[in-house]
């Protein structure tokens, strides 16, 4: 395999569209108040891919590293594990990989905000910086939060909240508590999507102290904590539509929500987490497909 290849892998591509998701629905509802401009939404989809890319990097190296990558695991080969990257090349890569996004991050502040807000460029270098550190403290170092059951509330709070409510601020300068729902259900959605990797692991977790909220609850309760996730993110999109006032033409992106509760019926239905594997890609793509759904609809028909 050619190294280009090779880097390809390790950035997992299949990701991607889910992280892209808050961007999308963030400036959805930027452009329904009038609020939209291409360069800041260009420049926050490539530091959002800059941001995934170094969490996915960093994430192959943790688990390489303390040998969570293992045979045992189940799902697509590392790089490291596998071989095809040494340690000292992928934190090279991780290095790259956290400069490119920064430079993205810190043109799009300045596309947001010029030089005059400075209280707010202040902020959001500051959040861009968490988001580096989250990143790479996810699986590296020697207590890394993704090992002591935090890893959801990390996937909540920056795919969720700050993805949604960030990218929505950047063209607005303002926020209602409107807006925190999409944010919610996105983030329960994202959550869902780390929550079913963990399903999937959690044998080959526990056997090597991966403390996932999976491994501390068992494998059923994690199925049933999957339905929570999925059940109130769908009830805060459905209240969106109504402390809206949306039409029934502007809520067709609930249709989303279909193959979403199909996955639902598999996952409940499951008892062996290797079957799981297939239904990682469902999730994270039908995610994706609420948020553009939900970009056509509160904009062409509002």
């Amino acid at each position: 395999m050619g190294k280009t290849k090779t880097w390809v892998q390790a950035a997992r591509l299949r990701t991607l569209p889910l992280s892209l998701s808050g961007i999308i629905v963030g400036t959805a509802m930027a452009a329904r108040q009038g609020f939209f401009e291409l360069d800041i939404f260009i420049l926050a989809l490539l530091t959002t891919v800059g941001f995934q890319v170094t969490s996915n990097f960093a994430n192959d190296y943790g688990d390489g590293v303390k040998g969570t990558d293992n045979e045992d695991r189940i799902g697509p080969q590392r790089v490291l594990q596998s071989g095809l990257l040494s340690r000292a090349e992928l934190k090279k890569g991780i290095i790259v990989s956290i400069a490119i996004s920064m430079i993205f991050a810190i043109v799009l502040i300045y596309s947001a905000f010029g030089l005059e807000n400075l209280a707010y460029i202040g902020i959001f270098f500051l959040l861009g910086a968490m988001s580096i550190w989250a990143a790479i403290k996810y699986t590296m170092g020697s207590k890394p939060y993704g090992y002591r059951g935090l890893g959801d509330l990390y996937v909540f709070l920056f795919f969720g909240l700050l993805g949604v409510l960030g990218s929505m601020f950047l063209y607005t300068k303002a926020l209602d508590w409107h807006s925190i729902l999409p944010a919610i259900g996105l983030g329960l959605l994202c959550v869902g999507v780390l929550n079913l990797n963990n399903l999937r692991d959690v044998v080959s977790d526990q056997k090597h102290g991966k403390i996932t909220l999976v491994v501390k609850m068992g494998f059923e309760n994690g199925k049933r904590y999957h339905f929570l996730l999925i059940a109130i993110a769908f009830l805060c999109f459905l209240y969106y539509i109504v402390v809206e006032g949306m039409s029934w033409k502007q809520g067709y992106f609930m249709l989303a929500f279909l193959p979403i509760f199909a996955h639902l019926v598999k996952v409940l239905k499951t008892h062996d987490p290797g079957q799981l594997d297939g239904e990682l890609k469902k999730l994270a793509l039908s995610s994706f497909l609420l948020a553009i759904l939900f970009f056509s609809a509160i904009n062409i028909f509002s």
